[in-house]
Formats: structure tokens, sequence, C-alpha cells
């Protein structure tokens, strides 16, 4: 094996950052040229490689207190929030009869929606449709809070945060089906494959804990009668990026984490001597062929251990006062519900875990949405309301992103039959409702606005790449220089479509 004149020109013609994992790879690959073809200059090469972290002894960064090392250079700047919590509805839930009121609809039922509102793609579920009736929203809106912002009466506990909140109004994608929106909106690309906005901010920030993982999942059960979209663990994968910046999921059955607890005969002490023995084969292993991933390995085996420890302690709630556990309402201290799902988030939180998301599913309402969509946001209202308040009332919301959203939106028209008593609402892209609170985060407004029929944007659009600009703007991150070299490109979150911070929304 040799390199050609061509192969050695194009590996000078770029030089990783020192350090950077890009570095690392190259010289894991160099290491493997050097063995393979006898040369016998391999030790040599990888002498200042450090075993047990994987930076150059002549540019790793100092330790951290706590936790593990993000990237050189990150946060970019001064960081508004240091821990963001992502409530996502997974399935798409209706703007039109949540937040984006739309009162001229209530003398147009049954008409048929103007070809101006039916730009948007159609699904292959209402292409056939021989009409698309309009169906305006069966449920009551009422101003609330200082700002008096429209909210739906199906969200009581909501509408009373209204003022800590900013409403984004106009937001919008590319994808019109389930799967790659919401891989889109969770990883900057519809295709899979790609790192999670979690496993990113791992990347670039670190952790802040030596206890818990910087990325946590929760999946509570939800309420709707109709199966739910299937979610896939790449939504929380690490894709490209070293396999520990990947989500954790908390399960609520079992074991908080797959293979937390000791099997029966093992004790404490034999699981720490096993680690040990463990970690010097996996050394060995590192010193033999220098893959990166041996060192995440090792790292994973001890968090798992400390975990035994910390993981129990975080869903013990017996410490919670009653007014706060009442606050999140009866379902708080029942497993697998969004309201314990949520408490747990305030409580992963106070333990400095970088990133926790909450997917609630089954918001897919193409039919029965009248009896569907009130069951989940009585799931979700309550515990949600509350999260904000507790951790307003702690002084935690000051540094900690709260966002709230889904996929995409709903149409106005209905799919399928249409009643004074029953509707449901196919897939729109075009626009639909998210919101942001806390760090960095302006209370207490509402930016963009739709027509008349909640289905075009007339005003301040926000594509889901500026979404994602801007949750890593407030965390510090320039979204643009966030990046990992990978199939010959620098990969980021947004991509390479340009892409702004919602400026109009941070203080």
């Amino acid at each position: 094996m040799s390199l050609n004149s061509q192969q050695l020109r194009s590996t000078q013609l770029r030089s990783p950052q020192p350090g950077s994992l890009e570095a690392q790879a190259q010289l894991v690959a160099r290491r493997h040229f050097l063995q393979g073809t006898a040369i016998g200059l391999g030790s040599a090469a990888l002498a200042t490689i450090d075993p047990k972290i994987g930076w150059s002894s002549a540019t790793a960064p100092a330790a951290s207190a706590a936790g593990s090392l993000g990237l050189p250079g990150f946060p970019s700047f001064a960081p508004k929030a240091k821990r963001a919590i992502y409530l996502f509805m997974a399935g798409a839930p209706s703007q039109i009869d949540l937040w984006d009121y739309k009162p001229k609809l209530q003398g147009m039922f049954n008409v048929d929606t103007p070809k101006s509102a039916l730009k948007a793609r159609l699904t292959t579920m209402t292409s056939g449709q021989g009409r698309f009736p309009i169906a305006p929203s069966m449920y009551k809106f009422a101003q609330h809070g200082k700002t008096q912002t429209w909210v739906s009466e199906l969200l009581p506990h909501l509408s009373g945060v209204v003022d800590d909140i900013a409403l984004i109004k106009a937001v919008h994608t590319d994808a019109i089906n389930h799967d790659p929106a919401i891989t889109f909106i969770q990883t900057g690309n519809q295709i899979p494959g790609n790192p999670s906005l979690g496993a990113w901010l791992s990347y670039g920030l670190g952790s802040m804990n030596d206890n818990l993982p910087a990325f946590v999942v929760m999946t509570p059960r939800w309420s709707a009668k109709r199966d739910a979209q299937a979610l896939y663990s790449r939504l929380w994968g690490s894709g490209f990026l070293p396999g520990k910046h990947q989500g954790v999921a908390l399960r609520a059955k079992g074991d908080p984490v797959l293979y937390l607890t000791n099997p029966d005969g093992v004790s404490p002490a034999a699981r720490r001597r096993m680690l040990d023995g463990l970690a010097e084969l996996n050394e060995q292993q590192y010193s033999a062929i220098g893959d990166p991933e041996i060192n995440t390995r090792i790292a994973q085996y001890e968090m798992a251990f400390r975990m035994q420890s910390s993981v129990p302690d975080l869903i013990d709630l017996s410490d919670e006062p009653q007014h706060i556990l009442e606050m999140y309402g009866p379902e708080v201290r029942m497993p697998g519900t969004f309201a314990a799902s949520c408490i747990l988030a305030r409580r992963m939180i106070e333990r400095d875990v970088r990133f926790v998301q909450i997917f609630h599913r089954e918001w897919d309402h193409h039919g029965d949405l009248p009896r569907d969509l009130p069951l989940q946001c009585r799931d979700m209202d309550q515990g949600a309301a509350a999260l904000i308040k507790d951790l307003k009332q702690r002084g935690l919301l000051d540094d900690t992103l709260v966002i709230w959203g889904g996929e995409f939106g709903r149409t106005v028209y209905c799919q399928g039959a249409l009643s004074k008593t029953n509707y449901g609402r196919d897939h729109h892209p075009s626009n639909f409702t998210t919101f942001m609170a806390g760090g960095g985060v302006k209370p207490g407004i509402t930016f963009g606005e739709t027509d008349d029929f909640s289905a075009n944007i007339v005003r301040d659009g926000v594509h889901i790449r500026d979404l994602n600009a801007t949750i890593l703007h407030c965390l510090g991150i320039d979204h643009s220089k966030l990046t990992f070299r990978f199939q010959g490109l620098d990969q980021r979150l947004t991509g390479v479509i340009p892409s702004r911070v919602v400026n109009e929304i941070l203080v």
C-alpha cells in the first residue's frame, strides 16, 4: 500500500484544528497506515497522545471541575442559557385549535377553501378529495395575561404563563410527512444519519456534571385513542459524532436505564473490580489501534457505574413539597406520564443535565380531532405550565431555555367527512406554532403572523433552520461554527442553506 502524489497533496491542503476529533481521526488513519506497511514508526507518531483523554498533550484544554469537556472555543460567546428542555409534540399539534386564533372562520363552516389557502403540497391522504371544506375550530379562545394573548380553552394552564413565553406563530418546514419532518427538525436533515440537536450540544459544550448524562430523553405515554407514529432512537442519536453524545433514554418501567442494575449475585465492589479490569483491557486496545471510540466506551462504563447512585436519587420524589407536586397535577407520581416527565426534567436541570427532551406522541389527528386533541392537551398542559412556573420560582428559568412545538402544522380544511361535531386535519408544513421561554428569550411576546386561514405566512416567517440557529445562539453557540468534518463536508445542524438567528425574540 502506498500514497500517490495526488493523495499526499490533498492531505496537505487542509490541516485540522489541533486537538479536534478530526485531528484524532487523522492520527488513527496514519497509525493504521504505518502499521500496515511495517514502517515501525507508529509508536513515535502517537507518543504525545494521552490514552485516557485522546488529546495531544501539547494542546489539551484544562480539565473541568465536573463533567466533560466540550470543544475548544465553545461557547462562542457568553450564553444566556446553560441548559435546555425541549417539549416535542410528535405528530404535529393543530395550531388552529390551540394557538392561532382565526375568528373569521366561524362563519365559513363547510365552505370550500380558497385557492390562496391551498398553496401547500397535498399529501396522498387528501389529494384525492373532491373538495376541501373549511373546518373552523370547535374550541373557544380567550385573551390571557398582561399581553392579552389569544389561547384555546384546551390549554387552561399554559394560558396562565403566556407572559413568560415567546409565541412564534409562523414557523415553517420543507417536509410534509412525519418521519422526514421530525428527522429534519431534530437533526437538520430529512435523511436519517445526522446528529440530533442534543448530541450537537453535548459535542460542542460538553457535560456540566459527572453523574448523569449530558443529554437525556423521555417518551411518556399518551391518551389519544389511536396508535402513534413511531419514534426512532436515531432522533436522539449521535449520527457521525462520537457515540458518547447520543441521548440516554429514561424509561418508565423496569430499570430507568437499561442494564443499570447489577445482576443477581454481583455486588457493587465486584462491579467496580470488573470495570477496572475492563478499563485496563480497553486502554491496551487503545494503545494498539488508537480508536477514539474506545475512550468513549471506557467513559460510558464509568458513567453507568455512577448512575447506579445518581438515577435512583433523581427519580425519588419523596423530597418534593406537596404544593409542588400539586402544581404538576395528579399524574405527577405516575411514572411514564407527561407530568412525571416534566418534574424529572426540572430535577435534571437542577443537577446540571445539559439537554432534556420529552417526546409526547400521537398529535396526528387526521380524524376524530374533537375526541383526541382534548385528551392530548390534558396529558401535556398542566405539566408543561408547571415546569415553566417551577423553573421560574427557583431562579432556573433565567438560564434554562424551554422549547415547545411539533414537526409541522395542520390544515384549515377537513380531511374526510366534516360535521358540526367532528373533523380531522391533514399535514401542513407552511406554518405552525412553537413557543420558547427562559434563557435569552423575550417574555410575553408574539412573533409572526399568518393569514385568515392559518394557511400562509404573512409576516416574520421562521424556518426550522432559523429556529435551531436561535436555540444554539441562546446557549452561546454560533451555529455556523459548530461543525464536524464528515464525508468531505463541514457538517452542521443548520446545514448549508443560509439560516438566521431570530434576534427579534431575544433579549
